[in-house]
């Protein structure tokens, strides 16, 4: 068996990952690492923060966590729960990075923030779940990863971070109708959530960079 270490990309400055298993191998070796939960806690964090509230992950799901974020104004303090995006966030600060909340609204603002310009930085897709707790690589993050991945000023990537990459540039296009087609947003969809798929669609659309500070996300 290989030694794990080698899943640590540490030959390359900008890296990528999944879940919890990478979110603790990657973050002690970070300066920085940006958590991407599409569908729904990153979007949600970035809806938030844009409207100047103040966030705090929190680890358990509320399916409410994009209308709740939208009902938020500036000064208001939100606890916002998820099984990924919050558990990853609050993972990544115990072992001591930086850590940044990311979306498409905000691939732009996240990737050219001061924040990933300088040391190592880790994209870490959250996934979804399992009916028994085994993480699910899926499209959204994936895509939402690879956006943020492609515009840091650094062209250090692992082959791994390069590949996120690729499959963002294959969905740019029509990212609304891809989120759409997927599963998560299928299942979303089918809730009733069609309003919070499409919103989370949307690239560039928000200048925030939400960034944690004593465990609640701020505006950078």
């Amino acid at each position: 068996m290989a030694d794990g270490s080698v899943f640590e990309q540490v030959d390359f400055r900008v890296r990528f990952g999944w879940g919890a298993h990478d979110t603790v191998r990657l973050a002690p070796l970070s300066d920085l690492v940006v958590v991407v939960d599409v569908l729904r806690f990153t979007t949600a964090v970035t809806v938030a923060v844009e409207r100047g509230a103040i966030v705090y992950p929190y680890r358990w799901r509320d399916d409410r966590a994009l209308e709740l974020a939208a009902r938020v104004g500036a000064g208001d303090r939100l606890v916002l729960p998820s099984p990924n995006g919050a558990t990853l966030s609050l993972a990544a600060a115990e072992h001591g990075a930086e850590v940044v909340a990311a979306s498409l609204r905000t691939a732009s603002a996240v990737g050219q923030s001061p924040l990933a310009a300088a040391g190592v930085v880790s994209v870490v897709a959250a996934g979804e779940r399992w009916p028994d707790g085994g993480l699910r690589p899926c499209f959204e993050d994936l895509v939402g990863a690879g956006a943020v991945l492609s515009r840091l000023p650094i062209n250090d990537l692992s082959p791994e971070a390069r590949a996120a990459v690729g499959a963002f540039d294959a969905a740019q296009a029509s990212l609304a109708d891809r989120l759409a087609e997927c599963g998560s947003g299928r299942e979303l969809i089918a809730k009733g959530y069609a309003a919070d798929v499409a919103m989370a669609a949307e690239l560039d659309c928000s200048a925030v960079c939400p960034v944690l500070r004593g465990g609640a996300y701020v505006a950078e």
